[in-house]
């Protein structure tokens, strides 16, 4: 068996920075570009593991953040590992937990150690720091672990950004310290927030430290696209180019694939699954609500020419029913579909690498393609 962390550039795009490669993992490989479910509390949410394996889908994401609290690292720790307690042999990856502690907690107070703040669900007193979050990716046991950073709110001033960076990468310093699960990988955060010099210095320093893969932090938090754009690319421009790279929570098709060209590897986001769960289902056109009264009676399916369980047996009219008498069913099948839509994507972009025919896809997929995500085609 490849050791854990090697990564293998297979295919490069001839005009793009667009690259194929295999990363291999404790829980085997996963060929990139990739777009990872997310099952943040253990679970994709609607799916079975099953479900996402027959897709195809070879990594998928938990937090750290929402597994400490419910139902607790110790308790999946006794139960052989997350792995083994939500029934996926695939390769998971688990944010650090310090997105949502900035996101999501109440009343935080950062100090050098860490984070002291209060739990989203009960108010309790919690704290958790780069030894905290490590430890407890090391108890569930993931194949990929995050770093724990500082993640830079939209706007912030350029001395409030360097004195996170700069935190983050004292935090780094800590997080390679610590114990790891076996065959664990660490991912370092790129942060800077709107300022590209600090996505560079900061994209140098954890380089400098030799970690096996690398993450653009701190974008699409509330800034235009343009310049989370941006943001990706001054930090891209800084990565080591023989590591994996991952854009965190990103998840527009067309962003993606932008990301992809500037030689992005990794993608994750809870688009797919949130719109499915809404009555929406996500096409190489745009958004279509299902619900809406206008496919009462259509018989095609959610996307001609989709080969996904949906859409080769059921309607549009028969899923609008479904969502409008509350069957789980309906948002069963829009979220599978949803998932299938992004896989085939990732599918569709590695041939095109392949064939040196990435250019012509691009074009093609945006002359039918509305970005707006909120209008529906």
């Amino acid at each position: 068996m490849t050791v854990p962390g090697t990564f293998e550039i297979t295919d490069r795009d001839k005009n793009t920075n667009a690259r194929i490669g295999k990363l291999h993992t404790a829980h085997g490989v996963v060929e990139t570009p990739v777009f990872m479910p997310v099952g943040t509390q253990a679970a994709v949410k609607s799916m079975s593991p099953a479900e996402i394996k027959g897709q195809g889908h070879e990594i998928i994401l938990g937090n750290t953040y929402h597994l400490h609290i419910r139902p607790t690292s110790e308790l999946i720790e006794r139960a052989g590992g997350l792995h083994k307690f939500m029934g996926w042999d695939g390769a998971i990856l688990t944010d650090s937990g310090g997105f949502q502690v900035f996101s999501l907690a109440k009343l935080n107070k950062i100090s050098e150690e860490g984070v002291s703040f209060q739990s989203h669900i009960d108010g309790a007193p919690l704290f958790l720091g780069p030894v905290e979050s490590m430890a407890i990716q090391r108890r569930l046991g993931s194949d990929i672990a995050m770093l724990f950073d500082e993640c830079i709110p939209y706007p912030a001033t350029h001395d409030y950004a360097k004195n996170s960076v700069d935190r983050t990468l004292r935090w780094a310093k800590v997080c390679r310290e610590q114990e790891r699960a076996a065959g664990q990988l660490y991912f370092g955060i790129v942060q800077g927030g709107e300022f590209a010099d600090l996505r560079q210095y900061c994209a140098e320093a954890l380089a400098d430290l030799d970690f096996d893969g690398y993450a653009v932090g701190g974008v699409s938090v509330g800034e235009p696209e343009e310049m989370f754009a941006k943001g990706i690319a001054d930090s891209v421009a800084h990565m080591p180019d023989h590591k994996p790279r991952y854009v965190m929570g990103l998840g527009v098709l067309h962003q993606m694939l932008d990301a992809i060209c500037s030689g992005v590897d990794m993608f994750d986001c809870v688009v797919p699954t949130r719109y499915g769960r809404n009555g929406n289902a996500l096409t190489r056109q745009g958004r279509v609500t299902i619900r809406n009264a206008k496919w009462k009676e259509d018989e095609n399916p959610i996307e001609k020419g989709c080969s996904c369980y949906a859409c080769t047996n059921f309607s549009r009219a028969y899923i609008r029913h479904l969502l409008n008498v509350g069957e789980i069913l309906g948002v069963r099948l829009l979220t599978l579909h949803n998932l299938h839509c992004y896989k085939q994507f990732m599918e569709d972009i590695k041939t095109a690498i392949r064939a040196g025919e990435l250019d012509e896809f691009k074009k093609e997929f945006l002359a039918g393609w509305n970005p707006v995500m909120g209008r529906e085609q």
